[in-house]
């Protein structure tokens, strides 16, 4: 028998010679893979027959069983559902919130709307009752009745829909049962308390809401509010308009100093644009008629006019909000745990009410067991916990996509890093310099490199060019440069022919290079990139390179284990001598080079299966397999491209690795206040529940308890607006 605790961990029903049936969560969650999977396991020489139930989860399998046991078909098993478990993953989780409780949409609500109606109540609160005395059904038609039953439409409609489509209660109808009971029973006032109180909690959440939304907004913010919008035939003066004005296949007049608004083709024109905040270039580049532009990008220097591909809710900002509220798949664990579980102590307020009743024939008792519940405070105070936390993220330049990935981040106990552009700055720099022979200088050496790589975008020939520029050196004239793929590149100088790249170049061109190895040797030891230079058959010199830590990585990996995470691993795709070098100052526990983006994904597929809760931090572009594959992709840097910003669950966008830790931090003390709330909520209305049922609280002082209960863990989890991410 194997664990149940996981996703893709197996259990062996029953087996006999040559059969065998095997359960596991995830056979239940196959969806359109179920028939490519059963193909997959029948391609197997061995196996007979391959038969899967979405329904119980089980599979049953007929095998020769000279040729196979039930451990070889368990892991084969293990190992085919392990590249659909992010499909999976998404269908269980959309499955498991289908289960929950219809509940209001409150980010659909405005905070403006809640003050109206929380007024309109309070004001029929201060109404004098009518003088006229009414009885029976006509009682019900009064102006203060009528104008109670008014306000409380919203409550009571969702209330009966849950009923009718869940076939179950929900917080709404609870609500609604003790609305309509004061009503029955002549106490509008108790009623209207029950609403004004109620609103006022959710205005705090709405109102929490709101604020993260508009924070995401200017944290995304990706273009100018107005743009100059151009008239086809370029007969008319450019109009300014309102972005939300733009459609598709219009032009946009954009001039030097200004944001691209929309992702689009440059039409006309010519402009430097730095791209550093989508791309990750660091270098303005020069954009021509006919090249793509990128809403967000700025221009230094220029004007043009650009048709527009990509406009509104195409952009990625409009996306990833809507990622952000979307509560169906990216709700947490402990926030559905809080609907579910308040959702079953519903029914337990009616039986409450009818045991009261039956006992007492007390009507007033009874309903005091209606206007107290749990689910109020434990499922507002929740909401408005996570919806605080990803608002003081967004505030400290972190975007988190959804509630779930807080508490993924708050259990986590592995973290795994990406090398080049997540440890290191990703902008390699010359680190030691060494010339050869008497009248051979380090600028002189360092010069004619220069020349041969003037015209290559290569990282490493980026890095001496930017030292060329940094020492102020003058790049000596040069004939063509001759790039040789996978070695270096070669070109003329004053009739020398002068070679740059690696030590296998330099022998294909029976370059002694014996003299450097002492020098190469301490180099490589220090983890630094080894570039050759020649001059015709003589090495003149090497160069060292190296991509420095980002600055308070180190720190940011010691803070990391402060909070409980205590397994560190890098993963890169450079080779072994470099990882080890960075995995050794960064006091991580392991590592592994050389790895392919899919090698990576892999990995951490290995880390899950045995039971980790993984943190994958890399720079979401070419990282963007492992980050899906994780338990929480972080995209760390100010990379922020279409892929970072949708393969990674959280995006840091500045360059400080101390966000890091304090993301997690933020994530823990969010589950902390979630659990204190749990506890005042359900202490204090146990409490209020049992002074209701001896009439020792009447319904309207029940009422007022339990909503300032509700007020009260929903102001608690708002202290989390304050909270300093930076400590």
């Amino acid at each position: 028998m194997y664990g149940k605790n996981y996703l893709l961990d197996c259990e062996i029903l029953h087996e006999i010679r040559g059969r065998i049936r095997i359960k596991s969560r995830a056979l239940k969650y196959l969806g359109i893979h179920k028939e490519e999977i059963t193909s997959q396991l029948m391609q197997v020489h061995y196996i007979e027959n391959v038969s899967i139930s979405n329904i119980t989860g089980t599979v049953l399998i007929y095998f020769d069983a000279s040729s196979l046991t039930g451990e070889n078909i368990v892991s084969l098993l293990q190992n085919t559902l392990n590249t659909y478990l992010v499909d999976i993953y998404k269908n269980e989780k959309k499955d498991t919130s289908n289960k929950y409780l219809i509940e209001r949409k409150l980010q659909e609500e405005s905070p403006q709307e809640i003050i109206k109606s929380i007024g309109a109540a309070v004001i029929l609160l201060l109404l004098p009752n009518p003088k006229r005395k009414l009885t029976g059904i006509r009682r019900l038609f009064n102006y203060k009745t009528l104008s109670t039953i008014s306000l409380a439409l919203p409550v009571l409609k969702n209330g009966i829909y849950s009923l009718i489509r869940n076939k179950r209660p929900n917080t709404d109808t609870l609500s609604s049962t003790a609305i309509v009971s004061s009503i029955m029973l002549g106490s509008e006032r108790t009623a209207l308390t029950i609403m004004v109180l109620e609103r006022f909690a959710e205005l705090l959440t709405v109102y929490t809401m709101k604020r993260t939304r508009g924070v995401i907004k200017d944290m995304l913010s990706v273009g100018e509010n107005y743009v100059w919008k151009q008239s086809e035939n370029d007969t008319e003066i450019a109009r300014k308009v309102p972005i939300e004005e733009i459609d598709k296949g219009d032009l946009i007049l954009v001039q030097t100093g200004e944001k691209i608004s929309v992702d689009g083709i440059i039409e006309k024109g010519e402009a430097i644009i730095d791209q550093s905040a989508i791309t990750g270039e660091y270098m303005p580049v020069t954009k021509r008629t006919g090249e793509e532009v990128f809403a967000g990008t700025l221009i230094k220097n220029g004007n043009i006019t650009v048709k527009a591909e990509k406009v509104g809710d195409d952009r990625t900002a409009s996306r990833i909000i809507r990622l952000v509220e979307d509560a169906a798949f990216n709700k947490a664990d402990i926030q559905s745990y809080a609907d579910t579980f308040s959702a079953q102590l519903i029914p337990l307020n009616f039986l409450l009410a009818g045991i009261v009743y039956v006992s007492t024939r007390n009507l007033q008792k009874a309903l005091s067991m209606l206007v107290i519940d749990y689910s109020c405070g434990i499922r507002l105070s929740t909401a408005t916990a996570f919806s605080a936390s990803i608002n003081t993220a967004a505030k400290n330049g972190i975007l988190i996509k959804g509630s779930n990935y807080l508490e993924e981040l708050s259990k986590s106990d592995t973290v795994i890093f990406d090398k080049t552009g997540t440890i290191t700055e990703g902008r390699p720099k010359i680190q030691t310099l060494k010339s050869f022979g008497k009248n051979m200088r380090n600028e002189r050496m360092l010069a004619l490199a220069a020349a041969a790589e003037e015209t290559s975008s290569h990282p490493l020939a980026t890095a001496i060019l930017n030292e060329i520029k940094n020492r102020g050196i003058a790049i000596p004239k040069h004939q063509e440069c001759i790039i040789k793929v996978a070695r270096g590149i070669e070109t003329v100088v004053n009739k020398s022919i002068i070679r740059v790249g690696s030590q296998k170049y330099m022998e294909e061109n029976n370059i002694d290079s014996e003299k450097a190895s002492d020098i190469v040797k301490g180099m490589q030891n220090r983890g630094e990139i080894v570039i050759y230079v020649a001059k015709n058959a003589e090495l003149i010199g090497v160069i060292g390179v190296s991509d420095p830590p980002r600055e308070n990585i180190k720190k940011a990996i010691n803070r990391l284990r402060n909070h409980g995470i205590d397994d560190i691993v890098l993963l890169t795709g450079d080779l072994r001598q470099q990882a080890e070098t960075i995995a050794s100052r960064m006091s991580m526990d392991r590592y592994e080079s050389e790895l392919l983006p899919e090698d990576k994904a892999k990995d951490i597929l290995k880390f899950r299966s045995i039971g980790s809760k993984v943190i994958m931090i890399g720079d979401g572009i070419n990282d963007a397999p492992a980050l899906s594959y994780a338990n929480v992709g972080i995209a760390l840097g100010s990379t922020r491209t279409d892929v970072a910003m949708e393969a990674a669950d959280i995006t840091i966008t500045s360059d400080d690795p101390l966000l890091i830790p304090g993301v997690v931090g933020l994530a823990k003390n969010t589950v902390k206040i979630i659990k204190q709330n749990f506890a005042m909520a359900i202490g204090i209305n146990s409490f209020a529940l049992v002074l209701g049922a001896t009439g020792l609280l009447p319904a309207i002082y029940s009422s007022i308890l339990h909503n300032s209960i509700t007020i009260l863990v929903v102001g608690n989890s708002l202290r989390l607006l304050k909270y300093d991410i930076n400590r």
